[in-house]
């Protein structure tokens, strides 16, 4: 079965199983998250998990250049502006749109069946989201993966908030804050990948996978997926550059000091230079959210981490910054973002920490189970 932006197909496993594999497939936009997509993707996967004879889902990305690069960032745009010279929501999509990545991604991350992700090239924001939430995630040598929402005036969503949460909180705070771009290495190194193949290899790795024989039994045939991938050809990758960050980065001091810390590393490494070079350019707001985003995620469940983003997301649509960084960076493509305070050191504290009261009465991610 196949649609326009995601293909569906099935790879014949022994025992009269299958092995399905979703593939985004929008290149023109590096496979970029859409709302369709997410509709295509969400009822497969219900159907899948309560399909006896699927025994895995494998996740891949189409073409040379990306796994997936975000979410449909123009779209957003353009539905946030006509919110904003209307002076009321008269466009609801920015709102239904994380919602329904957000449920998504929830759904993946909670997945009664094995998941495995192979990721190649570009692999950010929404798409790192989809990508995280695998059981199995598989990076190759060309993988750049971040976290750049700091450069358009959003935050580490779809997820973001628990990827944050089970790394490192030094290294955490230090992407969040400065949108920095990580390579294999690195990927393995905060857990962000699990394993490595040669991207030449991996197409053929999908048909690996389902020539492995399944019981059944989700418990099992992960470990049968996991034996597996531990016999892969581990290729040449890049040297880890996340070992430069300082391990006394932390968020408990707030959003200044936090600063203070990652502009003091400054010349530790070209690499730390140009993250700290992003973080100055980039949104004071984001980088005051990602402090007390990955603050509060120590506490945080699951579900109550994705109800965090649709709050946060729900402000950052409503507001200013978010919508004049996209101008800036992807419509005008004028790299001048006006932003709504100029730098750290005038932005409120109050103001980020309105971005974190819930602006309805119910949260629209109230039935995510709780115990997650």
């Amino acid at each position: 079965m196949t649609s326009d932006l995601v293909k569906f197909f099935e790879h014949p496993s022994p025992g009269d199983r299958v092995v399905v594999e979703a593939r985004l497939d929008s290149q023109s936009t590096l496979n970029a998250l859409s709302l369709e997509m997410i509709d295509l993707l969400s009822p497969a996967l219900g159907r899948w998990a309560a399909d006896d004879s699927v025994a895995a889902v494998v996740l891949t990305g189409a073409g040379d250049r990306a796994f997936s690069a975000g979410g449909d960032i123009q779209a957003l745009y353009r539905a946030m502006q006509a919110n904003h010279e209307a002076g009321e929501r008269v466009d609801e999509y920015p709102y239904e749109f994380f919602e329904r990545e957000y449920r998504l991604d929830y759904l993946l991350h909670t997945y009664p069946k094995p998941l495995v992700a192979l990721g190649h090239g570009v692999i950010m924001g929404g798409g790192l989201g989809i990508f995280r939430a695998a059981d199995f995630r598989v990076v190759t040598e060309n993988v750049r993966i971040a976290m750049p929402e700091v450069t358009i005036g959003l935050f580490p969503d779809a997820g973001g908030t628990w990827l944050l949460k089970n790394m490192p909180e030094h290294q955490a705070l230090f992407i969040g804050m400065t949108g920095a771009h990580l390579n294999g290495g690195d990927a393995l190194l905060a857990g962000i990948g699990t394993h490595a193949a040669a991207r030449a290899d991996l197409d053929d790795l999908v048909g690996a996978i389902a020539g492995l024989t399944f019981s059944g039994d989700p418990d099992a045939d992960r470990d049968v997926i996991s034996a597996s991938l531990a016999g892969l050809a581990v290729p040449e990758l890049p040297a880890a550059e996340l070992g430069a960050v300082a391990e006394s980065l932390n968020a408990d001091s707030g959003f200044l000091s936090a600063a203070t810390s990652v502009r003091a590393m400054a010349g530790s490494s070209a690499w730390v230079d140009k993250a700290i070079a992003t973080m100055e350019r980039g949104c004071p707001t984001t980088v005051g959210i990602v402090v007390e985003q990955v603050r509060r995620a120590r506490s945080m469940s699951l579900a109550d981490s994705f109800r965090l983003e649709m709050t946060v997301g729900t402000h950052c649509a409503d507001n200013h910054d978010f919508s004049e960084g996209v101008r800036a960076l992807l419509i005008e493509k004028d790299n001048q973002p006006n932003w709504q305070f100029g730098d750290l050191e005038s932005l409120p504290e109050g103001y980020v920490l309105d971005h974190f009261e819930e602006p309805w009465g119910r949260n629209p991610l109230f039935d995510l189970e709780t115990t997650t």
